[in-house]
């Protein structure tokens, strides 16, 4: 089935942004009583779960046809050829503690092409869009990721929660890049790691150990604002996998050349 891709990203937009309201409003009110464990150091709350209500009874309406994969999985998929990946709050850790940023996060999926991304940041009111072959946008200005060379690039190697796993290669990571790049930064928000480096804020994002939802609108950005994005071991056949890495192209394989080393 062939849908209008332009017509469909900015609906989506309008149903992020409104579910950004909702969370918006939520903080005002919010107490960490209403906080959740779902494993050691990775939270929800009633937040998280009424913003992917809100978000799922939207997508239905808009495109019925479409299945579901959901951070919080209240709705899932059969057979449908398309899927909304979901994030209802990603960067809940940075919610809980009013640290900007944290952002809802839509894609639709095609098999493994991501057809449409949207990531709306709830705190500095950016609303991040892009289509298949459309191009990249930030409250409706196109984005274009940096040039930027290693030696003076930005740098998000962020902390996932599986943090034993992971320990050893963040250590590398940190121990061949610090003091060799520009600098190095964790933001608490996967989509939005992604997000900046379509905006040219970032140059390059590197992360294991997370959800679909969590890259797979960010993922579209990157690309549709003219850099890459591969997975931890390579390959642009991404989007059924845990890890990301994504720059600006530039600096690409000194990146992923540092992980592959660890």
């Amino acid at each position: 089935m062939a849908i209008d891709l332009e017509k469909y990203t900015l609906a989506v937009c309008e149903i992020a942004r409104r579910a950004g309201a909702y969370i918006r409003e939520e903080r005002q009110k919010f107490s960490l009583d209403s906080v959740e464990r779902k494993h050691a150091h990775d939270y929800v709350s009633y937040v998280d779960k009424g913003s992917e209500k809100l978000i799922v009874s939207a997508l239905r309406e808009l495109l019925p046809e479409a299945g579901f994969i959901t951070e919080e999985g209240l709705a899932g998929h059969d057979a449908e050829q398309m899927l909304w990946v979901v994030d209802p709050l990603d960067g809940t850790t940075n919610f809980i503690h009013q640290y900007a940023p944290y952002a809802v996060s839509i894609a639709l999926l095609q098999g493994k092409t991501i057809l449409i991304g949207v990531v709306y940041e709830i705190c500095a009111d950016e609303c991040f869009y892009a289509w298949q072959g459309g191009g990249a946008y930030l409250n409706g200005k196109p984005l274009h990721v940096s040039s930027q060379k290693i030696q003076d690039a930005l740098l998000c190697l962020q902390l996932p929660y599986n943090s034993e796993a992971y320990k050893p290669v963040i250590k590398h990571l940190i121990d061949h890049f610090y003091g060799n790049v520009g600098s190095i930064r964790a933001c608490g928000s996967a989509a939005m790691a992604l997000c900046q480096v379509a905006a040219g804020r970032l140059d390059g994002y590197a992360e294991q150990y997370i959800g679909q939802w969590d890259f797979m609108a960010g993922s579209l950005m990157v690309m549709e604002a003219g850099g890459k994005v591969t997975d931890y071991a390579g390959s642009e056949d991404f989007t059924q996998g845990n890890s990301v890495v994504a720059s600006n192209g530039v600096i690409q394989q000194e990146l992923w050349g540092a992980i592959f080393e660890g």
